[in-house]
């Protein structure tokens, strides 16, 4: 099954620029798979449901044990959303 998601990243910390700089690299670093697109607000991955959803849940771990206190904010839609017209 496909999975699309869209997810922010809200560091609780002064330097959160680093720190959403540093797990983008994460995510683009380790996405065998998945298809990531990345705009000023937020991020999309696309790709198969295991491989999309083990991607975020390792990434989101480093993250917190790294930095602490995070909030993702995660849209999760089943399916391909490059599919749909309305959704760019």
């Amino acid at each position: 099954m496909n999975l699309s998601v869209e997810l922010s990243l809200y560091p609780l910390q002064e330097n959160y620029k680093a720190i959403i700089q540093e797990f983008l690299a994460d995510l683009n670093a380790n996405a065998e798979h998945v298809e990531i697109r990345t705009s000023n607000m937020s991020t999309r991955l696309f790709g198969e449901f295991d491989a999309v959803t083990r991607l975020l849940n390792a990434a989101m771990q480093r993250s917190m044990e790294k930095y602490g206190k995070c909030v993702f904010v995660c849209k999760y839609l089943q399916g391909d959303a490059r599919e749909l017209s309305s959704y760019h």
